[in-house]
């Protein structure tokens, strides 16, 4: 595997993780070259799995993309990038037995996820993603989903 920092091929395998029922394999790496360390995956080169867009345009699962939004909901947050890594995995792994059978899931669907999970962490965040995710128009929607966190909230007390 090439390092991502030098470039070298030479790297020893520091953990191994088997996930989504063994359908991949998490590899921590360090390079012997310069001792950087990275994350590579190993997948069974299969139908993708496809996201379903609001207009019904299907388009192959982006693990990137799903990060990206997830990272910039948690911007200037006390939540670290290795937290974000494993939000990330997390929401992949439900995502994939969500849609097992069609091989693929819907944006709501995934975007219901990422709230669940979020909820969960850091409610700034939620209401961050559930801005952009659920379109709010205005203030007043705004302001119905910062209510309806705090019944939420009341509720499981």
């Amino acid at each position: 595997m090439r390092c991502p920092n030098c470039g070298n091929l030479d790297d020893k395998v520091l953990e191994s993780r088997t996930m989504v029922n063994g359908e991949s394999i998490r590899r921590r790496r360090e390079c012997l070259a310069c001792g950087y360390r990275f994350t590579s995956y190993e997948r069974i080169d299969e139908k993708p799995f496809m996201v379903i867009k609001r207009d019904l345009r299907r388009q192959p699962f982006e693990r990137e993309k799903l990060e990206k939004g997830i990272a910039r909901a948690l911007e200037k947050r006390p939540v670290s990038s290795s937290m974000i890594e494993q939000i990330s995995n997390d929401i992949e792994d439900l995502a994939v037995k969500k849609g097992r059978e069609s091989r693929e899931i819907s944006t709501a669907d995934l975007g219901e996820l990422v709230l669940e999970k979020l909820y969960t962490i850091d409610k700034v965040a939620y209401i961050r993603f559930a801005s952009v995710y659920r379109h709010f128009e205005n203030l007043d929607e705004f302001i119905t989903e910062v209510k309806n966190i705090e019944k939420r909230g009341k509720s499981n007390e």
